[in-house]
């Protein structure tokens, strides 16, 4: 027995490489197999669509962690590696992508960003609307936090990609898809993005349908700006088309006989009932102003500057009440400029002359009510009478040759008086005015033409001291 055990303790420690060779001849001949196969099973995978796979193999048995978007998919992902040629046992751990309902997807913009939020449904939808929404919006930062769902309506991927071109069109706002319902709300980039969005929602995809749009448009703003140092009325803003512009321009050079009109307008969508019949009267209240700026946002007017004589601001807002749309609202921040200094009788000639020879006061054809659009020119008229008080001045009318004598004689008396009235009705001394008309006897042009009558058909301002 003794020998027996001296024997052994002289054998067994030799057992200890060979163990060790044997695992290590074990390990070199598995691991390459594990390799093999788990390139296999990655290989038989490839036309199945999952999310997140991993796949683990062990000597020969298979483990496959995958997210799957149908129970098909998972028997399919799990029968395609089982028939791998080398694979034993293939222990499934996959698991259906959550379903999301209602399937909801969103894309919010703000200032600086657009979001996508809620569900897609495969990962090729995913990045297809990433890459669409980079596209769209020209360089804007796209954050992607939309999480993969099963439960989209058909078609969805149509209906998200149609919906993020209406998103560029937004300054902000928020585009949202809840199953086949679509919620719009924000504010439009430019006049017109609000009719342009509405017309691109009735290209929704079949099944898809406008739950609710609230998207408003951006202020529509006209502005005019009236410069007495530069001599300009400037035009900005928007108008409906190239009719309401043309007449708003030609509008302005009949009642601004001082200003050059620069007309920087550009056509939109989006004008408010009544824009038309709103702007006209209010470049007629700029017009009596010294300086202004008349601003129409939406269905509200703002006139601000200084008015030329101390009864005017009150005859304007008066007038802007009354003259607007139904629905307008009228907000008038009216001063009065301060007094020039008085002049003699020479000097009112002068600017009396100066300010006649750049405007012609209008009346109604054929009779003597006074055109609106000389408003400007006859209170530009008051503010120099008002730097005269030691004068007295006879109002002159004169008509062309149309018509006999005595019908001419007597227009031009009543034209005359008409102007006379409107300087009374300012606050000026009737004492101080004479009409006086002198029908088609003083013509200062020729009467064979139409420039020449209309030259002819004209008011004159006489100086005369006071005795």
């Amino acid at each position: 027995m003794r020998g027996l055990v001296r024997w052994s303790s002289k054998w067994w420690p030799g057992t200890i490489p060979l163990a060790v060779l044997w695992a290590l001849a074990a390990w070199t001949s598995t691991a390459p197999l594990e390799a093999e196969l788990a390139g296999r099973s990655t290989a038989a995978l490839k036309d199945i669509l999952l999310d997140k796979s991993q796949i683990a193999v062990s000597g020969r048995d298979v483990t496959l962690t995958a997210d799957a978007f149908s129970e098909d998919g998972r028997r399919s992902a799990v029968a395609a590696i089982e028939v791998v040629p080398g694979v034993r046992l293939v222990n499934d751990e996959t698991r259906l992508v959550p379903e999301a309902t209602p399937f909801v997807w969103s894309a919010e913009r703000d200032v600086v960003r657009v979001t996508l939020t809620g569900s897609t449904p495969l990962p090729a939808s995913k990045g297809k609307l990433l890459e669409a929404a980079r596209a769209d919006l020209g360089g804007v930062e796209v954050v992607d936090q939309t999480n993969l769902s099963r439960g989209a309506p058909p078609r969805f991927d149509d209906a998200a990609l149609l919906l993020l071109d209406q998103v560029a069109k937004l300054k902000d706002g928020k585009i949202t898809i809840s199953d086949t319902k679509v919620s719009l709300s924000g504010m439009a980039r430019d006049l017109g993005g609000r009719e342009a969005i509405a017309a691109s929602l009735k290209n929704l995809p079949e099944g898809f349908s406008v739950a609710s749009n609230e998207i408003k448009a951006p202020p529509y703003i006209f502005q005019a700006n009236k410069d007495p140092v530069a001599q300009t009325l400037t035009l900005t803003g928007y108008v409906p088309d190239n009719n309401v512009r043309a007449a708003i321009v030609a509008a302005a050079g009949r009642k601004f006989f001082n200003e050059k009109v620069v007309n920087n307008l550009k056509e939109s969508l989006g004008a408010p009932p009544g824009f038309a019949g709103a702007v006209a009267p209010a470049l007629g209240a700029l017009s009596r102003l010294s300086t202004g700026t008349l601003v129409v946002s939406d269905r509200e007017v703002k006139l601000s500057g200084d008015a030329l004589y101390e009864s005017a601001p009150g005859q304007l807002r008066g007038n802007l009440l009354k003259d607007f749309p139904q629905g307008w609202q009228v907000k008038a921040d009216i001063s009065v400029k301060p007094a020039a200094a008085p002049v003699d009788a020479t000097v009112c000639q002068q600017l009396f002359s100066e300010v006649l020879g750049k405007g012609t006061i209008r009346f109604e054809s054929g009779r003597s009510n006074l055109d609106p659009d000389s408003a400007g020119l006859l209170d530009h008229l008051i503010e120099i009478a008002l730097r005269c008080p030691a004068t007295n001045i006879e109002v002159a009318g004169h008509t062309d040759a149309d018509g006999d004598n005595a019908t001419n004689q007597a227009l031009s008396e009543k034209r005359a008086q008409a102007v006379v009235d409107y300087l009374v009705k300012a606050g000026l001394p009737a004492g101080r005015f004479t009409a006086i008309g002198y029908g088609s006897a003083q013509p200062v042009a020729a009467n064979g033409t139409d420039e020449g009558k209309a030259r002819n058909r004209r008011i004159e301002f006489v100086v005369k001291e006071q005795p």
